[in-house]
């Protein structure tokens, strides 16, 4: 008995409506992703004359949010002691060294707690500050 050879089957996958579905996959993804911006805490920020944006681009800024309460809020992650703010912010100068600081602080916010921030601040060797403020100041 003779065995004969069978023929190759050709395997191949059909490439022709990959760019449909590679281009049906990137409008869902598109329309699907919400890009959320985070609130930080609820802050009232100070009326201003003349505000200024910052130079640079936001990958390299660290916002710091602070309200009346005493609470503190630093790139989403809530800040549990004030002295930890410190480490916080060395370790992303450490990562980064061309972080800029902007602080969100409340217009009600005590002087005193806001002095503290600053210290911290100084002792994390971040000495690049912004304040956030809101225009419509009328100081004439």
């Amino acid at each position: 008995m003779e065995f004969k050879k069978k023929s190759k089957v050709n395997v191949a996958i059909p490439t022709a409506s990959m760019p449909d579905i590679i281009f049906m996959l990137l409008i869902f993804f598109m329309v699907a992703t919400v890009i959320r911006q985070y609130s930080g805490l609820n802050v009232k920020l100070p009326d201003a004359v003349k505000i200024q944006k910052i130079a640079g681009s936001k990958r390299h800024v660290v916002t710091i949010w602070a309200d009346k309460n005493k609470e503190v809020v630093c790139d989403d992650v809530r800040v549990k002691n004030i002295s930890d703010l410190r480490n916080i912010v060395y370790q992303k100068l450490i990562l980064d060294p061309q972080i800029q600081i902007a602080l969100k602080i409340d217009k009600n916010g005590k002087m005193d707690f806001v002095n503290k921030i600053h210290s911290e601040l100084r002792k994390g060797n971040a000495l690049k500050i912004h304040y956030f403020a809101v225009p419509g100041g009328d100081f004439e």
